[in-house]
This record gives structure tokens, sequence and C-alpha cells, in this order.
């Protein structure tokens, strides 16, 4: 198998992470520079189907996008250490963390930098500070309630590890880019934050 992804970007980071966290040493990495717009290239449309990474591309020609739908396919090949859930009941509630990770904290985040980093002004038609702000807002919304939610659980689907926190971390680490800290009082975000990032896997999917 060959993973395209980006070192860089956020998703391809969700999906490295998984990798490293279940000690998968067998897919051939392949670097796409995004800002010199390799992923928009004919050949690598046609591979891919769409300009974006990451994308798993199987031994059988077939080829996975989309962070989320690769770590699924990952999980199923390689199920241990389990980060979908063990039972029906568990995966509801990871799939439902999971989902408000990534539509109210990890993309908020990365639209902020990408509307306000100069460097990312290469992938935007236009950048635009009020799209930035407003993001920013939405995600620091959600925050106050991800600290709540961290109040009471060691991880954010629960008492262990999973796809929810490396969605989140993820996001928010990806703000770093524009010096970005979530807000002080969020002592127990910031509880987590440190947890999830003194993980082994954390330095290996960066």
């Amino acid at each position: 198998m060959k993973l395209y992804t980006s070192h860089r970007a956020p998703n391809p980071r969700r999906v490295r992470w998984v990798m490293a966290e279940k000690g998968i040493e067998d897919v051939e990495i392949v670097e796409i520079d995004l800002l010199s717009g390799e992923h928009r290239t004919p050949e690598y449309r046609a591979k891919v189907g769409v300009p974006h990474v990451p994308a798993l591309e199987l031994d059988d020609g077939t080829v996975i996008s989309e962070s989320l739908a690769i770590c699924r396919y990952l999980e199923a090949l390689y199920p241990e250490p389990n980060l979908f859930g063990r039972d029906v009941r568990e995966q509801a509630v990871v799939e439902m963390w999971t989902r408000r990770c990534e539509f109210y904290l990890a993309n908020p985040l990365m639209l902020n930098v990408r509307h306000s980093h100069p460097a990312l002004a290469a992938l935007e038609a236009v950048q635009l500070p009020q799209v930035a702000e407003y993001n920013r807002v939405a995600a620091e919304k959600f925050m106050k309630s991800l600290d709540r939610r961290l109040g009471e659980n060691a991880f954010v689907a629960g008492d262990r590890f999973t796809i929810a926190d490396i969605v989140g971390v993820v996001g928010l680490e990806f703000a770093r880019l524009i010096r970005y800290r979530p807000p002080e009082e969020l002592t127990h975000l910031a509880r987590w934050l440190e947890a999830c990032k003194a993980r082994p896997a954390a330095s290996a999917g960066a």
C-alpha cells in the first residue's frame, strides 16, 4: 500500500498517527507538495479523483481518500489497539465525538489557519480575515463544551484514547502554525492536550 500525504497538513497527520498507534510500518509514504500544487496535477487527480490528501492506494489499485475512511480501513486490517470502539455502544459514542471534534473544532481551526497564515494564501482563492475570525470564535465555543466533557472523562469519548482524540488534538496542533493557544481557563482541555501530546505515537504522527 502507498499513503499519499503532506507532512504539514492536518488530515494526513490523523492517518499517520493511527498508523503509529498501531505500529503499521508496511505502508509506503509518498510526500505530496501542496504549496507547489502537486495535488492538483492531472496525474494525481487521475489516480485519486480529487485534489486532496491523504489518499491510500491499495495493492489492487483501489484508492481511498478522506482521512477517516482510511483510518477505518486500517482499523479493520490492524484491529489492535482498538481506536473506533469495541462494541456497538462504544462505537456509537466514539463516532459521535469524532464527528463533533471534526465539525466543531478541527474544521474551524483549519479554516482559521488557512485564512490567516500568509504562506497558505496559495491554497485559497481569497484569504478572508473575517472567515478566520469567525471560525476561531466557533472553535472556542466548542472548546468550552469539550472542557466540561474532559472534566468528567480522561479522554474525549470516555476513559481511553480513541480516534476522537486524534481528530481533536490534530486540529488544535495545526493551529500552532499561527501561534494559537486555547483559552487558559480551559484547564481540563489543557490537561487532555498534554496527555495526548505525550503519547509516543504523537511525535511519530507529526
